[in-house]
This record gives structure tokens, C-alpha cells and sequence, in this order.
């Protein structure tokens, strides 16, 4: 079985890489929230996806990492989301429209975690929290 342990530094270094391509561009990064199935991988198009709703990230994104967690600042709600549907997945780019990452939704214990999942065409969609932690081991 293989084994690794990173330092605290290495974990801060590589969280901070989120921070630093989400910063990425003149405006702020994106978190597209979507109902339907999550893509294999965040290279692939989102397929029979339908967009929820849309937020912003502050810029910048997050403040250093720390102990191997970064905590992203305050994220835009969406005011008017676009669809109506139950919220499933998140793809994350930077203000290009890059991909980042795709990542899950809840209402706890998720990456991310919303007010609810239960998106309503024209109603809000925020976010309560949002934080990447990379494990020591």
C-alpha cells in the first residue's frame, strides 16, 4: 500500500494553487451550478447539465492557506437563479471561463454547501460555506 505524508507547507502551497487560478484574469471566478449528472472529469463538457444559476467569487478568492485549508471570502449569491431543479453539481473557472474544478453540492458536508439544493427559477442561490483541504496523509 502506498504511503505519503505531506508537510504543512507542501499543503499550503498546493491549496494556495486553487486560490491563485481562480484569481487568475482581470474578473472574478465563477462557481455554474448544475442539476443532472457530474461529468467523469472536469475536462469534459457538462452534457445534459442545466445551469441553476451562476455565483462570483470575491477577488481575491480566498486569503493564504493554512494548516492545509483554504477558506474561501464571501461568495455573490445568485439573485435570479436560471432554472429551476435540484442542485447536484459545481464547476468552478476562473473569470476566462477555464475550468478549475467540478465539484459536489449539499446542504452539509459537501465541498460545497448551499442554503438548499432545491434551486427555484428566479429565487437566490448561496452559498453557506466553501472551503479545500488537502490531507496530511
Amino acid at each position: 500500500m502506498a504511503n505519503m505524508r505531506l508537510a504543512t507547507a507542501t499543503r499550503n502551497s498546493l491549496v494556495q494553487r486553487f486560490q491563485v487560478l481562480l484569481d487568475a484574469g482581470a474578473g472574478n471566478g465563477t462557481i455554474k451550478i448544475y442539476t443532472g449528472t457530474q461529468p467523469a472529469s472536469a475536462d469534459d463538457g457538462i452534457g445534459g447539465a442545466t445551469l441553476l444559476g451562476t455565483l462570483t467569487f470575491s477577488k481575491p478568492s480566498a486569503p493564504a492557506g493554512s494548516g492545509g485549508v483554504l477558506t474561501f471570502n464571501a461568495i455573490t449569491q445568485d439573485d435570479a437563479a436560471d432554472a429551476t431543479g435540484t442542485a447536484t453539481w459545481a464547476r468552478i473557472a476562473d473569470s476566462a471561463g477555464n475550468t478549475i474544478f467540478d465539484c459536489d453540492v449539499g446542504t452539509s458536508g459537501a465541498t460545497i454547501n448551499l442554503n438548499t439544493t432545491s434551486i427555484v427559477a428566479g429565487g437566490p442561490i448561496s452559498i453557506t460555506s466553501f472551503t479545500i483541504t488537502v490531507p496530511a496523509s
